[in-house]
């Protein structure tokens, strides 16, 4: 339940907090005073997108708080340890925690939530969103129209969750193979083709014995050879500097030295310098060392060189064929290897996969039938519910159907397969007739504006019946009806706020008066900036709303009596 909601600088509300009771909880105000905007915040709050038109004009920052009182259960406890959220019951005796949600957004992006005080995901926000609200907003019913959106709210009344996720799993390994199948047959198709230019090329890469780097090893080399005069001098003049000469850097270290092991006998500070030197002395003489060897190694070979030029031309023309580098090449010669290994089983291989598809498919099928059936009987549950919610809604003579087809057995392999789906084999559309006499036909035919209104909310409030109460959201699910069917949809929002908390945002006097606890909400112009802010109504104010409600601006004596009366049934 939705206790408390605090909103900052988020479209025209600079600060606003709300507080929201059990039961039918009812949001007023003239057309544009600002409704909406605290349904969207909310929305955004467990987790919607957000945009950055969103924020209140000059301000680069916004927020928005809620706190939420959530009984508890084990998938709800799971998810909040899974995102490191601890939590504490209100009382040892109350099965309920508290739960505050905060989310900052900002014009760059870089928005925060925050989770009982610790910094959490979206994706977790989203996940506990199922436990937390329902938000049905304006134009919703449109959703209900489409017919690939019937098989959802099946199974969301039936609690299909646990099969639909046996018959995904069976479909994926199906599809699998079938894929596998399928390239395999197309290679076979190609065979003849394929196994000349594989063949060829494999001997060319395994003729060329290509190692990883080699064509960097040989680069170093040619430049090398191609400088073996320079790199000479280089040596013997370096060789000599440090070592061979009568002045050499080695025989100036030593007397310096000498000098310093003398001098540290009269000023120990300098002792610590002795090891320094030794270490210096002992790299210069590796150095030289290493400078002479590799002088005397030095040796022109224009064999060798030509040897070099030679290959690394054979390097650069196969990297320009198989991708640019060694590396791809190895790679090429690997997976060509594999492609032609398959190809000269194919007929091995493709009869497995046969065998193995098959069994697949009929896993799948067993799946999908058990799912089926599930459909079935609950397709006649939903319809006798939905009947009854719709007489419960001014539409006594409304008649609805579940229409579940299957493929037929009967059905050749290859259209059986067809009809495969990650969600099974049946197509699902509900059927509607709101007067007598008038036969059932796809929803998105008959339906009027008013009647679609008052079925999303009974298809909705069907369909998605939770097993741990939450908060239901409405946004002027009045939209299209008035009179007579105003007082039956305040009814039946009545009755769904027994057992949750329900926040209804509407224009209708016969839906307002039902409430529990009515919030009029005000926007304003002060000194040239538009305010939003909202109160909360006793009954002398509730007889105010409602009779402004009924009769626009000007509030008359006989709309206040007309107040009265509605709030008296």
């Amino acid at each position: 339940m939705l206790q408390l909601l605090n909103i900052s600088n988020i479209a025209l509300i600079d600060e606003l907090r709300v507080e929201f009771d059990n039961g039918l909880n009812l949001l007023t105000g003239e057309t544009g005073s600002g409704k909406s905007i605290i349904v969207d915040a909310l929305g955004v709050l467990i987790g919607g997108r957000f945009s950055s038109e969103l924020l209140k004009s000059g301000t680069d920052r916004g927020s928005i708080e809620g706190l939420f009182q959530v009984e508890t259960n084990p998938t709800l406890n799971g998810l909040l340890e899974s995102g490191g959220i601890s939590v504490t019951a209100n009382d040892e005796s109350q099965s309920s925690v508290e739960l505050i949600i905060r989310r900052e957004i900002s014009a760059t992006g870089r928005n925060k939530i925050f989770i009982s005080n610790q910094l959490a995901t979206q994706t977790l926000l989203r996940d506990l969103r199922e436990f937390l609200v329902d938000i049905h907003g304006q134009g919703e019913q449109q959703t209900l129209f489409n017919p690939d959106t019937h098989l959802e709210l099946l199974d969301d009344f039936a609690n299909n969750a646990s099969l639909r996720r046996e018959v995904a799993d069976g479909y994926e390994r199906w599809n699998r193979l079938r894929r596998e199948l399928e390239t395999i047959s197309r290679d076979v198709a190609e065979r003849y083709q394929l196994l000349d230019t594989l063949r060829f090329q494999i001997a060319e890469l395994d003729r060329a014995q290509l190692t990883p780097g080699e064509d960097e090893q040989l680069e170093e080399e040619r430049k090398r050879l191609s400088n073996v005069e320079q790199l000479t001098s280089l040596c013997q003049s370096s060789y000599a500097r440090i070592y061979e000469d009568n002045d050499s850097v080695l025989a100036r270290l030593r007397n310096t030295t000498f000098e310093l092991t003398e001098l540290s006998e009269y000023e120990s500070s300098f002792r610590e310098y002795l090891e320094g030197l030794e270490t210096a002395r002992a790299v210069l003489e590796d150095l030289s060392f290493s400078l002479r060897d590799f002088a005397d190694k030095l040796e022109f070979s224009p064999t060798r060189l030509a040897e070099i030029e030679d290959r690394l031309a054979e390097l650069s023309r196969l990297k320009r064929k198989y991708g640019g580098s060694i590396q791809t090449a190895l790679e090429h010669l690997a997976s060509s290897e594999d492609r032609l290994r398959n190809i000269e089983t194919s007929d091995e291989r493709e009869r497995e996969l046969r065998v193995d598809l098959e069994a697949a498919a009929n896993k799948y099928l067993d799946c999908a039938r058990k799912l089926h059936v599930a459909r079935m009987r609950a397709a006649k549950k939903l319809e006798q519910a939905i009947e009854q919610g719709i007489s419960e809604v001014a539409m006594e003579n409304g008649r609805f159907q579940v229409q579940v087809s299957e493929i037929s057995k009967s059905s050749e392999a290859v259209e059986i397969a067809s009809h495969f789906t990650a969600n099974g084999t049946d197509r699902v559309e509900f059927y509607f007739s709101a007067n007598p006499g008038e036969d059932l036909k796809p929803l998105a035919r008959v339906a009027s504006g008013g009647e679609a209104s008052r079925l999303m909310l009974v298809l909705k409030t069907v369909t998605n019946a939770s097993e741990f109460p939450r908060t239901i959201v409405f946004d002027e699910i009045d939209t299209g009806i008035g009179g007579r069917v105003s007082e039956a949809v305040g009814i039946k929002l009545k009755k769904l706020a027994l057992t949750n908390q329900v926040l209804c945002v509407t224009h209708q006097a016969q839906i307002a008066r039902f409430a529990d606890n009515h919030l009029v909400v005000n926007k304003e112009t002060l000194k040239g900036r538009t305010l939003v802010n909202i109160t909360k109504l006793d009954r002398q104010g509730r007889v105010e709303e409602i009779a402004r409600m009924l009769t626009g601006a000007s509030i008359t004596d006989s709309a206040r009596r007309h107040a009265r009366e509605l709030l008296k049934k």
